[in-house]
């Protein structure tokens, strides 16, 4: 009997759940598959290669010689897999070189196997990435800053990365949007996790009314996108404490603009605090609670 009132209790609880499910829910079977599809291709996105997963450091250059390899004497200190000794990068009049050490097999993208180098950061066309075993890695550079980003493509995380819980689907979180333009376009602060501003060129805002109050949202443009570094009071709560992304398609056939928050993204110091990232400026702060698109992670900075 017990094992019944058991077996009936368990049943009653999924039942609810499945029900609480598709009341949380709100938009067509359609609308709600588009959504699901877009996460799970974001999810994809983030285990590639060249997502965020796989970063496990991050180390900026002095001028001069920097030694690399799993040595702990180096200046750079791989991960225990690789060589103990590799080589070294020499920083000089904002160029980087790479001089790797005898019997060390290093290769350019796999395939070119290189002794002496020099290295094209990720702001150059043909950025060099190189590679050792599973690790990958390449020059970035930030502000006046140079470093080196690497990656372990047999990360943990990314083996046993557990995916982003999203809010419950929305409908009612796609807004349609007027764009009101710069011209020219103007001149916006974008602060970063390094605490420095970048400047950026924004052609325009968005403008939306959520719950009968105006918003807007200065933008960059992505080509056939507009990006958006936006910030809410669900930061530090239920989403990342730094703001959330969003790539906001540009006016359709009819003209319209349409702002879909179920698309809010974490940016990658969510997950890893290894990367440079962008936060909101100033004006993208807003009074309201976004209960859309991706919940915080909180593996980052």
């Amino acid at each position: 009997m017990n094992l019944i009132k058991t077996y009936l209790t368990l049943f009653i609880i999924i039942i609810l759940i499945g029900c609480t499910k598709k009341i949380e829910e709100k938009g067509s079977a359609e609308y709600v598959l588009e959504i699901n599809e877009w996460h799970a291709k974001r999810i994809e996105n983030l285990k590639k290669e060249n997502g965020w997963l796989n970063l496990i450091g991050l180390f900026w250059l002095k001028e001069g010689e920097n030694k690399f390899g799993s040595d702990k004497s180096n200046d750079i200190i791989f991960p225990d897999s690789a060589p103990r000794f590799m080589g070294s990068f020499f920083l000089k009049d904002s160029t980087v070189e790479m001089k790797v050490n005898k019997g060390v097999e290093i290769f350019f993208e796999n395939c070119e196997q290189v002794n002496t180098v020099i290295m094209k950061h990720d702001q150059q066309n043909g950025t060099t990435i190189f590679d050792h075993g599973s690790l990958r890695w390449n020059l970035i550079k930030r502000g006046d800053k140079y470093g080196i980003r690497l990656r372990d493509l047999n990360s943990e995380l990314v083996i046993n990365f557990p995916g982003v819980e999203m809010f419950p689907i929305n409908v009612d979180w796609r807004i349609e949007s007027e764009f009101e333009s710069y011209n020219p376009p103007k001149e916006i602060d974008v602060p970063t996790v390094l605490g420095t501003i970048e400047k950026e060129k924004s052609p325009g805002a968005l403008v939306f009314k959520k719950d009968n109050k105006k918003y807007r949202l200065d933008v960059t443009d992505a080509g056939k996108s507009y990006f958006v570094i936006f910030a809410d009071l669900t930061n530090g709560k239920e989403t990342y404490g730094a703001g959330r992304f969003l790539s906001v398609p540009k006016a359709d056939s009819t003209g319209k603009i349409v702002i879909d928050f179920n698309k809010s993204y974490n940016p990658p110091c969510a997950f890893t605090k290894y990367a440079t990232c962008p936060l909101p400026p100033k004006q993208n702060y807003m009074s309201l609670e976004v209960t859309a698109g991706e919940k915080n992670y909180g593996a980052g900075h």
